[in-house]
C-alpha cells in the first residue's frame, strides 16, 4: 500500500514539472561527435543553449581519448582570446574522459577547444557558444475560473493539482 501511494506521489509530481525545469542534453557535432574536420560552428547554429543545459563531448572512439594512449583529443575550457588563439592558459584543466559533460552553469559565451597538437588551427576542433539565462514562461491568459462547491473560485491551473491531491487522499483511506 505505501509503495502505491509513493508511486502515485512521484507521478503527480512528475506530471507537475514543467519541461522548461529540466535542461537538455546536446550531443556536441551529434552521432560524429567530438572529432577532426568538423564544423561544430555549423552544428551549433539554429541550436539554443540555456542554463541548465550539458554539452555532451563524446569521441567517436572511446580510445581516442584514453590517457593511457596519450590522449588523442580533449576538450579545454577556454576564452575568446584562448580561442581565437588555439591555446589554453596555464592550468586550465581537461577533460580527457571521452564521455564528458559540461554543464552550462551561467549564461553568456563560452569556447571551448582540443589542446591537442594541432587539432583547434589545424583541423577545427573547436566549438563557440552563447549559453541563455532560463526563461520562465510568460503566465497563460486568464480564463474563466471553476466555480467550486462552496461558491468560491478556484484558479484553473490550481484545478487539477486539487483533483490529484483528492485522489491520493481517496487512496490513502481506502
Amino acid at each position: 500500500m505505501a509503495s502505491s501511494i509513493i508511486f502515485v506521489t512521484l507521478a503527480l509530481v512528475a506530471a507537475f514539472v514543467p519541461a522548461s525545469v529540466m535542461g537538455t542534453d546536446f550531443m556536441v557535432g551529434d552521432d560524429k561527435g567530438w572529432t577532426l574536420d568538423f564544423d561544430f560552428q555549423t552544428w551549433a547554429e539554429g541550436k539554443q543553449f540555456y542554463v541548465g543545459d550539458n554539452l555532451e563531448a563524446n569521441a567517436s572512439s572511446l580510445l581516442q581519448f584514453s590517457s593511457i594512449r596519450g590522449g588523442a583529443h580533449n576538450v579545454l575550457k577556454v576564452n575568446g582570446t584562448g580561442f581565437q588563439q588555439c591555446a589554453a592558459p596555464a592550468g586550465t584543466v581537461a577533460l580527457t574522459t571521452g564521455n564528458d559533460v559540461i554543464p552550462l552553469l551561467t549564461p553568456g559565451r563560452k569556447w571551448y577547444i582540443c589542446g591537442v597538437a594541432k587539432h583547434c588551427a589545424a583541423r577545427n576542433m573547436k566549438l563557440a557558444i552563447t549559453v541563455l539565462p532560463k526563461t520562465v514562461s510568460p503566465a497563460p491568459a486568464p480564463t474563466t475560473p471553476e466555480v467550486s462547491a462552496a461558491g468560491g473560485t478556484v484558479a484553473p491551473g490550481y484545478y487539477a493539482l486539487i483533483m490529484a491531491i483528492v485522489g491520493v487522499v481517496a487512496i490513502v483511506i481506502v
